[in-house]
């Protein structure tokens, strides 16, 4: 395929993304699976212009006004632009006559410059994508609707920390400890061609270089491997899901920290997986077979005030609540996600934190635990909510992380504070946060030794 080829590829899978209400993600998906005749290296650079042009979409459409090009929104003039003052453009010296040879209207390229487009070309021609009269929300990629929250939430750190999630996040690794050991699966990976190094924080966890096709790996076929951010595994596993126990995720969705959880528990005990969301619910099901676990049965709920959790009341040891939110921790890997939320707005979101806490809250034994989490930066969706919780509950009390991560993961806490809280800038995660409560009465006597990623796995799983 031609460098125009996949440029017009870019410019049709962008004004996609901005017609179809589903993530960009899902609809490259849907696109590239319509035009199988596309070779894997092609759809791999056509992602590449798309993601960067969403990753610099703030940038790319305050040289287009500072341009005067009629249509900011245009997503011809926005692959143009970032054709012109992207970093490759620059170190390449690629400049407007270059970048107007590639739209030469040939088979596949796109059309040539219009009259339009050639004024926008001329403009940008010489500039890089920096600008210092650019505002500071602009320059970081910051909505104008999260800038308070997050300036509120991030204090000094707003600027370091939004720069970082401009660029792209890492692709992550969690091992099956029923099916491999972590030893192992970096073995294979390597035997595979594939770079991978162990993860800083989760014991679990793997972290691989590029993007290779890990669905198509044995590895990953036969269970060994998950695909999941070093955060989310941190979240599951300071949950501290032991075996024997009874365990609810109650907003699992396509059910990652459920299936993390499942495995600390070595199959025995019990995890309900809940969402409001069937299809969400079956989708998870092949997950589940093909890591091994037996037992994991899945409910959904009509709403967070569905009669089965009155009828469940004060009967597990351990309830997640991995709440819906803004997603403001996942922009490195969502970067559509800031222009265009697809879901409720924080308005509704907030309120509906709040009842799924106080709805999930009456399911936990005494002595057992909630647990709250979020990918959200913003103390709106995360202290501010188990303060208000903890204010409305004074049968819960909190158990800090620090106190917790010791006996699961070993060794003293490497972060601060008394909740998880994890950011793309100082831990190389997305941003995660999670609150651990206690219910007042006797805490379980079971105890898990922390994780040893080394250990063998257990031959026969008990289901």
């Amino acid at each position: 395929m031609t460098p125009g080829a996949r440029l017009q590829m870019a410019i049709e899978l962008l004004a996609d993304i901005a017609t179809i209400p589903r993530p960009a993600d899902a609809v490259a998906s849907a696109y590239f699976r319509a035009r199988r005749f596309v070779g894997a290296k092609d759809r791999g650079a056509v992602a590449e212009i798309v993601f960067t042009v969403l990753r610099c979409d703030a940038r790319l459409r305050w040289w287009l006004k500072w341009a005067d090009h009629p249509d900011p929104n245009d997503a011809r003039a926005r692959v143009i632009a970032q054709a012109l003052l992207g970093e490759k453009a620059a170190e390449s010296g690629r400049r407007a006559a270059s970048v107007a040879r590639l739209f030469d209207g040939g088979r596949f390229s796109p059309p040539p410059f219009s009259p339009a487009e050639t004024r926008l070309a001329e403009a940008l021609d010489q500039h890089t994508l920096e600008h210092p009269g650019m505002p500071e929300a602009v320059r970081v990629e910051c909505p104008e609707w999260a800038e308070a929250g997050l300036r509120r939430a991030l204090g000094g750190r707003f600027v370091p920390e939004m720069e970082v999630m401009t660029g792209s996040a890492p692709l992550d690794l969690r091992v099956n400890p029923l099916r491999s050991t972590r030893e192992a699966v970096l073995s294979g990976l390597a035997a595979a061609g594939i770079e991978a190094r162990a993860c800083r924080l989760s014991p679990l966890g793997v972290r691989v270089e590029g993007r290779p096709a890990i669905a198509a790996l044995q590895l990953f076929q036969t269970g060994a491997i998950e695909i999941q951010d070093e955060g989310s595994q941190l979240v599951a596993l300071l949950a501290d899901a032991r075996p024997g126990q009874q365990v609810v995720d109650f907003c699992a969705g396509a059910g990652g920290k459920t299936l993390a959880m499942a495995a600390a528990m070595n199959n025995r005990g019990r995890v309900i997986a809940c969402d409001v969301l069937g299809n969400r619910l079956k989708r998870a099901a092949e997950r589940i077979r093909r890591a091994g676990l037996h037992n994991i049965e899945t409910r959904t709920l009509s709403s967070a005030r569905d009669p089965w959790v009155k009828r469940h009341k004060a009967s597990f040891d351990r309830v997640l609540v991995d709440a819906p939110c803004s997603g403001t921790g996942t922009w490195r890997r969502n970067p559509d996600s800031r222009w265009r939320p697809l879901g409720p707005g924080l308005e509704q979101l907030i309120p509906l934190q709040a009842e799924l806490l106080d709805s999930a809250s009456r399911l936990v034994k005494p002595g057992g635990r909630l647990i709250y989490a979020t990918c959200s930066l913003l103390l709106e969706e995360n202290e501010d909510q188990i303060d208000a919780f903890l204010a409305n509950h004074p049968e819960f009390t909190p158990l800090p992380q620090a106190e917790v991560w010791p006996a699961i993961l070993g060794g003293p806490s490497p972060l601060e504070g008394r909740w998880l809280r994890l950011s793309p800038a100082r831990h190389d995660t997305d941003g995660f946060f999670a609150a651990i409560l206690t219910r007042k009465g006797e805490e379980a006597k079971t105890a898990a030794p922390p994780l040893d990623p080394s250990s063998p796995p257990d031959p026969s799983p008990e289901a």
